[in-house]
This record gives structure tokens, sequence and C-alpha cells, in this order.
């Protein structure tokens, strides 16, 4: 992989800024919409395991976890994990971004992507 991708919800704008930002310095990065195109149980594994957990690959002060009931929040294995993202996508942070050299980072900051992108 030579360019970054992106993983996120169109709509989102979040997603959008990152992608833009991308654009506007010349970074042609992919971007997958994880409502069209689900992600994968091992790579939800591999990420959470990269970021510290599935607390950080989570957004809690999402709507989407704000609205779940208390004992779907209490997910306690890679595979009850795993099933509540495949029922719920909007659960992942987002911007999700893999970087060429493979590392994982969630969110968006102008700080943060240009630390990735060496400059």
């Amino acid at each position: 992989m030579t360019t970054p991708t992106l993983y996120g919800l169109t709509k989102c704008s979040t997603c959008v800024k990152a992608r833009n930002w991308l654009q506007e310095r010349g970074v042609d990065a992919a971007f997958v919409d994880y409502r069209d195109h689900p992600l994968p149980a091992a790579d939800l594994l591999k990420w959470s395991t990269e970021l510290g957990g599935w607390e950080k690959l989570v957004n809690r002060a999402s709507m989407t976890w704000r609205n779940l009931p208390e004992d779907r929040k209490a997910a306690a294995s890679d595979e009850q994990w795993q099933a509540l993202i495949a029922e719920f996508p909007a659960l992942v942070r987002r911007p999700l971004a893999v970087w060429p050299d493979g590392s994982v980072t969630v969110g968006f900051t102008e700080k943060k992507y240009l630390e990735r992108l060496g400059g």
C-alpha cells in the first residue's frame, strides 16, 4: 500500500474534512464507507490491538453508543465487540486511517496527519 486508506461514513463531516485536507496536499487516499463495505472481523481485531483496545476503536460519545441498551455496552470478548460493530458500524471512530506503513489512527487532526505524512 502506497497511499492511506480511510474508513468511515461518506456523510460524516470529520471524514469529509480529512479527505479534503489530504486532497489539498496532493495525497491520493482511498476511502471506504463501512456501511456499504463492512469491516472484516479480523481487521477490527488487528486494529483494536494496535490502538490499545476496543475502547480506542469504538466511539463511546456517539449517539449510536448512547442509544445502546446497557447490556450491549458490556462487551467482554473480541467476538462480542466484533458482533456489536457488525450490527452497528457507526460505532467505529472516524475516520479510521490505515497508513502506508500499516499503522492505524482514528479521528482527524491536522497535526496527527502531518506527522503521519512526515511533515
